[in-house]
């Protein structure tokens, strides 16, 4: 009986994994540069004497799905799409962390950054000093036009740092950035930008509302499967006390 127990309970287990993923996703189908989780599960064998045969699910990361979302125009100086393949690159802390939303936001101080953390340029994080006009060109070197407005002192101030990471070897941390094995990438002349547009995040509400939906049921399934197991138990607890 026991075996029915275990399959229900690791099935239930299961679907409360994926339904966390796929919410997870939904609530970020609006945000830019968003890049859906997958869910990934194998079979753990039980540990125990008299065990051999149970068999449990165990979750493990799905890693990311990298396929491009739409470029939308925003018409914002500081907005950058990432034109095919390819990554910004954050500091935070001593490492560098990634993503594909190009929403860069300035402090008065002139640091540039995304979602609280720095852009990293040539040298590091990048800061430009006070300015008029400010433009991003499409292999990420910065330009602007000093406060004073003089069009012809046009100069470029620095570099967003782009790489090109191979899907296999990224994964997410806690803060929803994209991070590798290595502290540092090395910088790719092959990433492309779109100046005064941001990708879509790359979820389609569409399927993840109906795998949502498709969990709900699955779930519930296995919630039924362990009270016919409960009441096959007792069943049989009744004809054990009556003999």
């Amino acid at each position: 009986m026991d075996h029915l127990i275990y399959t229900a309970m690791s099935g239930a287990s299961r679907s409360l994994m994926q339904q966390q993923v796929h919410a997870n996703n939904l609530s970020n189908v609006n945000t830019s540069g968003f890049r859906g989780d997958l869910d990934k599960a194998m079979s753990s064998k039980v540990s125990g004497s008299g065990y051999d045969s149970r068999y449990m699910v165990q979750n493990a990361s799905g890693g990311v799905d990298m396929a491009s979302g739409s470029l939308e125009e925003t018409g914002r100086d500081l907005d950058v799409g990432i034109v095919g393949n390819g990554l910004i690159a954050l500091q935070m802390g001593g490492k560098e962390v990634y993503t594909r939303n190009g929403h860069i936001d300035v402090s008065e101080d002139g640091d540039l950054t995304i979602n609280g953390q720095p852009v990293v340029g040539e040298g590091g994080p990048i800061v430009l000093p006070p300015f008029a006009q400010v433009s991003i060109a499409d292999d990420g070197t910065i330009s602007i036009v000093p406060q004073d407005g003089d069009i012809n002192a046009l100069m470029d101030v620095d570099r967003i740092k782009l790489v090109d990471v191979a899907t296999n070897q990224l994964s997410k941390d806690n803060n929803g950035f994209l991070i590798s094995s290595n502290r540092t990438e090395p910088r790719s002349e092959t990433v492309s930008l779109a100046s005064k547009h941001l990708e879509s995040s790359n979820v389609s509400a569409i399927s993840e509302m109906i795998s949502n939906m498709s969990l709900n049921r699955s779930f519930e399934a296995q919630i039924k499967m362990m009270k016919v197991a409960e009441d096959l138990a007792q069943a049989g607890n009744r004809v054990l006390r009556n003999t």
